[in-house]
């Protein structure tokens, strides 16, 4: 149960928030600041199955940054962030700390909303829904990009061509561009086409060698082309569906693989209160022992948090998932969220691997079988003004695969958090 300060639930007016405001009317909109703080404590239990050892932790994350417009056609914006794990212990891993470094620095020539514009520098990105460029926001020090867009708009088409990098975080100094491990090519939506129903296609191209984290032989060289239809459907229904093919190396194999997506949901009036239930699966190919190429799907630069079930125990690798939710809106500031998953390979041979894409464990003789597990969470939010506070539980319960290649821990997940953002 998430109790809250009675002056939040009062409507209480943050005096931080209020200068902000006046500091963009004062300014016509030119200038905007950004102030967001974070805690979270969370309890890792059964960590990679009993493979590391069990965590608690306190993570800490402060952003502070500005957005100044002197014309239409020109926007400059900046973001420092000092992330800590305080109580971890050295060293933390870079997931969790980065000491005060430069999350954002980029411009824009020409409106975002214009028929053209440019921008460059580091920047957060996000397209579609985050399964194939994405900076996850839980993660403590959260990724982004060194990248180049042009960007072109004409009423309901948009096309992206752009370049994006993921920030390699170093810990211990500055996070420097290194474009070892990079993503070009074009993203692009059409939007109401058609009875609301929108359409997103994208050609990328993923290159990664030695400098930008490659580790194995060779180098990764995969073309990515996939589609996205997402719009409503009658009765208040909603769907969406994203299919994924790749060809290229991935390392010295050749690379044929694929993934997709699909999705169905619908808001329920109970009482005054409304249920949004949900419910998807998915699936990314995996290579079979002995082939002569690989057909183990690149995740890219995805954000995997809540895809694969509240923990993040996995990856878009390899795997099967049927996922469904239920996100009840008590009021309108407080919701309680519940998730079932159920993870399967879709190669008994192929490897099971983790939100990052790096192996967990491996049955090449494939006699593990398939069923990795399931997984129940439970989590609530609540939002007054400036402030959110969290509160969630996860549990996951390990099918054969695990039980047979790692020593078969079931993972634990419980955290609390709060957040105070300023925009």
């Amino acid at each position: 149960m998430l109790i809250c300060p009675s002056f939040l639930a009062q409507g209480w007016q943050d005096p931080a928030q209020k200068a902000a405001d006046e500091l963009r009317d004062a300014t016509s909109d030119r200038l905007a600041v950004h102030v967001e703080e974070r805690t979270r404590w969370e309890e890792k239990y059964g960590v990679t199955f009993g493979n590391a050892v069990n965590q608690q932790d306190m993570l800490s994350r402060i952003r502070i940054g500005m957005q100044y417009a002197p014309v239409t056609w020109l926007t400059f914006s900046g973001m420092g962030q000092d992330a800590r794990a305080p109580f971890y212990g050295m060293p933390a891993p870079n997931t969790m700390r980065d000491p005060m470094d430069l999350q954002e620095s980029w411009l824009t020539l020409g409106r975002d909303r214009g028929p053209l514009s440019f921008s460059t520098g580091r920047r957060m990105l996000n397209y579609g829904e985050t399964r194939v460029i994405a900076a996850s926001q839980w993660s403590n020090t959260s990724r982004t990009f060194d990248f180049g867009r042009m960007r072109y708009n004409s009423g309901h088409m948009t096309l992206d061509g752009l370049m994006a990098s993921p920030v390699i975080v170093l810990p211990n100094s500055f996070n420097t561009p290194e474009l070892g491990n990079r993503m070009w090519g074009t993203y692009d939506v059409f939007s109401n086409v058609w009875r609301g129903a929108s359409v997103d296609t994208y050609a990328l191209r993923h290159s990664q060698n030695v400098i930008g984290g490659w580790t194995s032989k060779g180098t990764l060289g995969t073309n990515t082309f996939g589609t996205r239809f997402y719009g409503p459907l009658p009765e208040r229904f909603a769907y969406s569906l994203e299919a994924i093919g790749q060809n290229g190396h991935l390392g010295v194999p050749d690379q044929r693989a694929w993934a997709w997506f699909s999705s169905i949901s619908r808001p329920v009036d109970i009482a005054e209160h409304t249920l949004t239930l949900s419910g998807d699966y998915k699936g990314a190919s995996g290579s079979r022992f002995g082939s002569d190429h690989s057909a183990t799907y690149d995740q890219l630069s995805s954000a995997n948090h809540d895809k694969f079930g509240h923990e993040d125990l996995f990856g878009w690798r390899n795997l099967k998932t049927f996922k469904s939710q239920a996100t009840l809106n008590l009021t309108r500031s407080c919701a309680w969220n519940a998730i079932y998953s159920d993870e399967n390979l879709y190669s008994a041979t192929d490897a099971l691997y983790n939100s990052s894409g790096s192996k967990i464990s491996i049955s090449t003789s494939g006699k593990a079988g398939t069923h990795v597990g399931q997984e129940l969470d439970s989590f609530m939010t609540y939002k007054a003004g400036p402030y959110t506070f969290y509160a969630g539980f996860g549990h996951f319960f390990k099918g054969g695969f695990v039980e047979a290649t790692t020593p078969g821990i079931n993972p634990r997940y419980f955290y609390v958090a709060q957040e105070y953002v300023i925009r």
